[in-house]
């Protein structure tokens, strides 16, 4: 699923809101922390993730990564923090603008 610009814009702004509930350090992208980022995609839908200092890795690499590993889509990318967003399966909360 791509997301439009609307849609895209309308995400960003609830992404204000949150803080990083993950971050990346040294030993990068663990299967483990794959697994935990995909559990929050299905609880919460948009999640932040914070890509540390200490991680030599590209921040957009790294969210394409994790996207395509959890079948997300990238919000965006600021510094070295990236939004994903993926609905529930089970519950999905937010509801986007429709697509025009």
């Amino acid at each position: 699923m791509d997301l439009t610009s609307k849609q895209r814009a309308y995400l960003k702004s609830l992404s204000g809101k949150i803080e990083p509930i993950f971050q990346i350090g040294k030993s990068s992208l663990t299967p483990s922390i794959t697994d935990a980022i995909d559990d929050a995609l299905e609880k919460r839908e948009l999640v932040k993730i914070s890509v540390l200092k200490n991680c030599f890795d590209d921040p957009k690499e790294l969210a394409a990564i994790v996207a395509e590993r959890t079948h997300a889509n990238v919000v965006q990318v600021i510094g070295k923090r990236f939004i994903l967003y993926r609905p529930s399966k089970k519950a999905p909360k937010i509801e986007l603008p429709a697509a025009n």
